[in-house]
């Protein structure tokens, strides 16, 4: 049977059609969802003084707090406006300048804020500290668990099974609990849970006498390292005042680097420890069991600190909610001032979520797709970039190049104080240079590093192997530090609108895992089969194939504010990567060649004019071809 032109083409109309129906309802979500993110951005701007004092009133009566009624006026009155106290009457002199040294002296805080942020930074450390005392242990435990065959495949994947247990609970289970935990628990409960669980796992992993009982164990260690993963960053940021909540959460990154510098040193210092009549393996088993002691130091601080005042705030108990802001706040002005704005942005989300099926929301609207797709490739930089087989491999890396079991210890521990000294101008450097131009500039630094250390085990003398081996491995500790280590986690959490952000969190998180696990598992044996050269050569690769992604798929975020992020990920992909590839010859020109080429612009600020600049219509021309395509 043969069909008509006419018919043909009639079809071809009716695809077109639907076609274009369907991109208008995309971008009917997406306009949507815009408006309510900068709805978000402060829901009390633009509210008439006499309405906002109004709606307060009401606040106050509903909520039970009408003993606090003063405060909360003029809480809502510097939620509106950071600097109506400046201007406004009823502030007395001390609040004045109270509020103005949280302006010009943030670093200034209660000391209930900062006994937190250490109990933060100690369940960073408990993450970071277990990543080293396994790379430590496992020079040893092998030959008393019948591993010892450094040449058999069958030994050397079960090593690896056993290093990556936690991290395939992360990916499987325990990273889907976050939110459940959260909800039901509070953060400091889970932080507890968690934190318990990681004490006792480690104990539990330093008692084992074969390796199938210590993979168990170390699997059930993934419940306490998931769920805290997400958390700790996530109660750090609701308790931390506006202008150093980044900075806070930031620190995560750089107290995990902090506990695999100091997991490392236990290493060296209890390998030394012989073995007594009963106990075989006491060192290695101390090495393991010593990584949960800062685990139970957060569950002895967690007690003492503060409740998040959000999740209070969300679960209707705002009197609880207001003590706990003043413990960690000067002023009850300050307490009341973020209570009433909690509780308005809090009824914004609850608006910006009403009737939305998340999850389908995340893959089917373009902007949240974007930001999906650009945080999956950073957390996946942030593994196969390498730097987890380092971490978890070093001391045997160190071993093979020619170095002794003491010195391969020591030399780790090198490699893990310059990846902690590195970490800590991170948190100045994310916001100076950009998250995108970090990843950029550190990919194919590490791509060289890593080279030079797979290359440098072709060298016949033993001098030059070790020297080419430990400068590659610490110069990629130098690199990884500000770029591939704090920004992906950082990305991650501002990528994703807010009525996705949780969803989007999980995602992020549970990826990491998974390629951690992957990265742990196959590690052994890939350097059993490809030797060092093969190995690192493999992740060099990937650091290469990686900065291709980040040039072409991942958006600058730096120092915008929600609606902006929005502009910029509703950018196409299509034009997104055309405006990377012409970033390409810009950067030889100017890195290279030292000459001044006019700076490739794609996201340009709207002025509110009815003008557009060159730049916008050239953008806004790309666009419109790429969605003809």
């Amino acid at each position: 049977m043969h069909t008509s032109p006419a018919h043909n083409k009639n079809d071809e109309v009716d695809h077109s059609e639907r076609k274009e129906k369907k991109k208008e309802v995309l971008h009917a979500k997406s306009q949507t969802v815009s408006n309510l993110n900068a709805r978000l951005e402060n829901p009390l701007r633009g509210v008439p003084y006499d309405r906002l004092l109004g709606d307060v009133e009401i606040f106050a009566q509903e909520k039970s707090l009408m003993h606090i009624l003063p405060e909360l006026k003029k809480g809502a009155l510097l939620a509106q406006d950071g600097k109506c106290y400046t201007r406004a009457d009823g502030f007395s002199d001390n609040e004045k300048r109270m509020l103005t040294e949280e302006a010009t002296n943030k670093w200034r805080q209660t000391n209930t804020l900062y006994q937190m942020v250490i109990m933060a930074s100690l369940a960073a450390a408990v993450q970071g500290m277990d990543e080293a005392v396994i790379n430590g242990a496992q020079i040893i435990y092998p030959r008393q668990f019948g591993l010892g065959d450094s040449t058999s495949q069958r030994n050397s994947w079960l090593i690896g099974l056993v290093n990556s247990a936690p991290y395939l609970c992360c990916a499987t289970i325990s990273c889907w609990l976050t939110d459940p935990l959260n909800r039901k628990l509070g953060r400091k409960k889970t932080i507890f849970i968690t934190c318990m669980i990681s004490f006792l796992t480690c104990i539990w992993s330093a008692l084992t006498n074969t390796w199938w009982h210590l993979f168990i164990a170390r699997f059930f260690l993934g419940f306490g390292i998931g769920p805290k993963s997400a958390t700790v960053p996530i109660y750090t940021a609701e308790c931390a005042p506006a202008a150093i909540r980044g900075a806070l959460v930031m620190m995560w990154q750089m107290w995990t680097a902090f506990g695999i510098c100091f997991g490392d040193l236990i290493d060296l210092c209890f390998y030394f420890i012989p073995d007594t009549p009963r106990v075989t393996g006491l060192n290695w088993r101390l090495m393991l069991g010593s990584a949960g002691i800062p685990g139970l130091i957060v569950c002895l601080l967690v007690l003492f600190s503060p409740e998040s005042p959000r999740w209070l705030i969300s679960k209707g108990r705002y009197e609880e909610a207001f003590k706990e802001l003043c413990r960690v706040r000067f002023l009850p002005v300050q307490a009341a001032r973020d209570l009433y704005y909690i509780h308005v942005l809090l009824e914004a989300e609850g608006d910006l979520k009403n009737g939305r099926n998340r999850i389908i929301e995340m893959f089917t609207i373009p902007r949240n797709r974007h930001a999906a797709l650009a945080s999956w490739i950073v957390m996946f930089g942030q593994q196969f970039c390498g730097v987890n087989v380092i971490a978890y491999y070093s001391s045997n890396v160190f071993v093979d190049s020619g170095f002794s079991r003491v010195a391969a210890l020591a030399s780790s521990l090198g490699w893990g104080t310059l990846n902690w000294l590195f970490a800590l101008p991170a948190v100045f450097t994310i916001d100076t240079f950009g998250r995108r131009n970090l990843l950029l500039f550190t990919f194919p630094c590490m791509a060289i590093c890593l080279l030079i250390t797979g290359f440098s085990f072709w060298s016949t003398d033993p001098t030059g192997r070790l020297a080419g081996v430990s400068i590659g491995l610490y110069l990629f500790a130098v690199f990884y530090s500000p770029g591939a280590g704090p920004v992906p986690f950082t990305y991650s959490a501002e990528a994703f609108p807010l009525h996705v952000r949780d969803l989007g969190m999980s995602f992020a998180t549970a990826t990491t895992w998974f390629w951690n696990f992957v990265l742990a598992i196959t590690f052994p044996s890939l350097l059993l089969a490809f030797k060092p050269q093969g190995a690192f050569g493999w992740y060099a690769a990937w650091c290469c194939i990686l900065w291709l992604l980040i040039l072409l798929f991942v958006r600058e975020t730096k120092g915008k504010t929600l609606e902006e992020l929005d502009h910029v990920f509703t950018v196409p992909l299509k034009a997104h990567a055309a405006y990377g590839l012409r970033q390409i010859p810009y950067g030889i020109k100017k890195f290279v060649l030292f000459q001044h080429p006019a700076p490739v612009e794609l996201y340009q600020p709207h002025t509110g004019s009815g003008q557009s600049s060159s730049s916008d219509l050239k953008a806004k021309g790309e666009m419109e071809d790429v969605e003809r395509v």
